[in-house]
This record gives C-alpha cells, structure tokens and sequence, in this order.
C-alpha cells in the first residue's frame, strides 16, 4: 500500500525529475565503474632505465624567486646526460642575473631571452617554441618556473618511458598543501582532472596532460607544426597538444610519486578564476569527442545534485533518492580514494564531499560568463 499512495501522490514534474536523476546517476555509475576504477586498479609498469639525452624546457616571466629555490632541484636530477633550457620571457627582475650566477655552477644550463616590448604581446606558446628551438635533444621534458620535482628520479621515469613509439608522457603535477578553502578546491580539482586524464589514458582515449610535467619528442611537434592551430589561445600549450596529437599507440604515462612535481599554488580567489578562464577557453579547441565525455560527466553531476536536493525537498521518494545517490558516493569515495592513493594526494577524500558541489559551481559560474580569454595576454 505505501509504494501505491507513492505512486498515486507523484505528480508528473517529480517523474521527470526522478527521470533525471536515474539519467545522471547511470551515466556517473558508469563513468566509475567503466573508466575511473582503471587508475585506481592501475600497477605501474617498470621500464629499463633509460640514458639517452634529455632536455628540461622552462619558461619563466619575472620568476626570480621561484627560480633561485627550484631550478637547481631540476639541474640537480639523478641522470646520465640532459640540460635545462630556460626561456626568460621579458623579465623586468633579477631572472636574467641569477641566471647567469647559476650559469657558472650548473654547465648544463643553457638559457635565452625575449626582450622586453610592450607593442609585441604574446603568449606563453612563443617561449615554449624557443625554447624546443634551443634545445639540443630530441626528448622533451616540460615544467614550470614555479615547479620542483619531488625527488632526483623525476627525468629517469620521465625518460624512461618516452621510448620506442612513445612520443608523449603525462606525469602527474600536484600543489603543496596550505591552509584554506581556495588551497584545498586547487588540489581537490588538480587530483580530480589528473584521475580523469589518467583513467582516460589508461583506457586508450588520451586526452590532455599538464604542462607542468609533461613529456614529448622535439620530431613530433615540428611534424605537427607547434603550436599553429591554436597559437591565438593564451592557453593549450599543454592540454591542447596533447589532445590534438596523442593516440593509445604513442602515448605513455608515469603515476609514481618519485615522478611527481610539485607547484606554489595562487592565494587569491582572483588570480585563480583568472587562470580557469584561461584554461577553460583552450576547451573549445579539444575534439568533438573529448569535449563530449568530459560535457556528460560534468553535467552529470551536476544534474545528479540539482534534483537530488530538489526531490528531497518535494518528492515522497526522497529515501529511495538518498539511497541510489548513497551508493554513487559510496562508489565515487571508494575509486577515488584508490585513485589519490596512486597518486600520492592526502587529506582530500572527506573534504571533497564539500569540494565537489563547490567546485561544479564555480567552474560553472565561469564556463556560463562566457568571458575566456581568446586574444594574446600576459601568461603567468
């Protein structure tokens, strides 16, 4: 009798919401199950340690500071023969000086300039060009001015893995934990998107990568023109290249902690949201495909939230509800919390509960302003 007068008291507006919710809940339970369980199952491959030549690539825009406390972790790595190419972008502090200090102790520091000028606005991608220019070596190794790796192995497992027919590697680039609702939405959404992009990889549908480590050959990317399809985006000179030039056969990927980086992360609310955009506007450039999945997992979940509180609100099927979206987090903690154990990531798994709906929110605020950054500007 009691699931009758449930039935008899659902009104039409209620089915289509419990329609929706079922909707999104089978897309997210797939999405788990199908895809994200692969990372969280995933045992690292061991490779045969690997001596061919390497170049580091850095680009760097007023990062003095940065550069004096992690450059020489990179020119200090645990490997046969490689060099670091640093790019100083117009810099108007002592980036050019501490260079040439460093110079004198590191021989295998090799670094060029873009001068300064206002009339000439570019983008990061310009630097990174130069600098693959520059480089000796056939075998890339991308990071950031703002970035060290967390142990001398970091090139070896890069490395190591960029052989045979693999021209490109994703490794995994997290940010050093402080306090603070911004800091933990930062590594909550960079351990999120890294799960994502891994899971897909490992599943034979590679999609982006970061460029705060990031490997590929100099041959694929002269092949590939660089650059040239979106060279008007302020960003994609990561994500976008590997989505528009990584296939099952050529790409590989490191999760091991010992091949870890780790970056200072922004302070501000502001300089953030300004960073989204401008990496949310290199998503417009992705195939039609990515641009499909990650759309369907998004909405999704959003989905799932929107009529999971309107149905608890209104609806008598409000337990039932609860119950279907219990098993869906059950699910989600369970895989992610084997996923933040690949990748090394702490004190984020019972925090997300609150991140998640957060950071659906204010991605969507940014994605729905329509204000991405399409024209060159400042990069860093």
């Amino acid at each position: 009798m009691r699931w009758v007068e449930m039935i008899s008291q659902t009104t039409i507006t209620e089915w289509i919401l419990i329609g929706f919710f079922m909707a999104a809940l089978f897309v997210q339970l797939g999405t788990i199950f199908l895809i994200y369980r692969r990372i969280a199952t995933y045992k690292p491959t061991v490779k045969k340690k690997s001596s061919a030549p390497v170049s580091v690539i850095i680009c760097a825009k007023n990062e003095e500071e940065n550069l004096k406390n992690f450059l020489p972790k990179v020119l200090e790595q645990d490997y046969p023969e490689f060099e670091v190419v640093v790019v100083n972008d117009g810099s108007t502090d002592g980036t050019e000086d501490l260079l040439a200090e460093l110079k004198v102790r590191y021989k295998h520091l090799r670094y060029t300039s873009i001068p300064l000028n206002e009339k000439f606005r570019h983008g990061k991608k310009l630097a990174v060009t130069i600098g693959i220019k520059a480089a000796s070596h056939d075998r890339l190794i991308m990071t950031d001015a703002d970035c060290y790796p967390v142990t001398d192995q970091w090139l070896q497992l890069m490395s190591s893995h960029l052989s045979g027919k693999k021209e490109i590697v994703l490794g995994y680039g997290g940010y050093e934990r402080r306090r603070g609702l911004l800091n933990a939405l930062i590594r909550y959404e960079t351990v999120l998107t890294a799960i994502q992009y891994f899971s897909r990889a490992i599943s034979g549908r590679p999609y982006m990568g970061v460029g705060r480590n990031l490997a590929y050959k100099k041959e694929l990317f002269f092949k590939n023109k660089g650059f040239a399809n979106h060279y008007h985006l302020a960003s994609g000179d990561d994500d976008l290249f590997v989505n528009q030039h990584a296939t099952p056969a050529n790409t590989s990927w490191v999760m091991q902690k010992e091949a870890h980086t780790v970056s200072k992360p922004e302070i501000t609310f502001r300089k953030w949201i300004h960073q989204k955009k401008r990496h949310l506007s290199a998503g417009n450039k992705y195939t039609r495909g990515t641009k499909w999945r990650l759309a369907a997992e998004h909405i999704t979940r959003m989905m799932l939230y929107i009529t999971l509180a309107l149905l608890c609100i209104t609806s008598p099927w409000r337990y039932v509800v609860l119950g279907f979206f219990g098993l869906w987090l059950i699910s989600r903690l369970i895989i992610f919390k084997m996923g933040m154990r690949s990748l090394d990531e702490k004190y984020l798994l019972l925090p997300s509960l609150l991140l998640d709906p957060i950071l659906l929110l204010v991605l969507g605020i940014i994605w729905f302003s329509g204000v991405f950054v399409t024209k060159y500007q400042s990069w860093n």
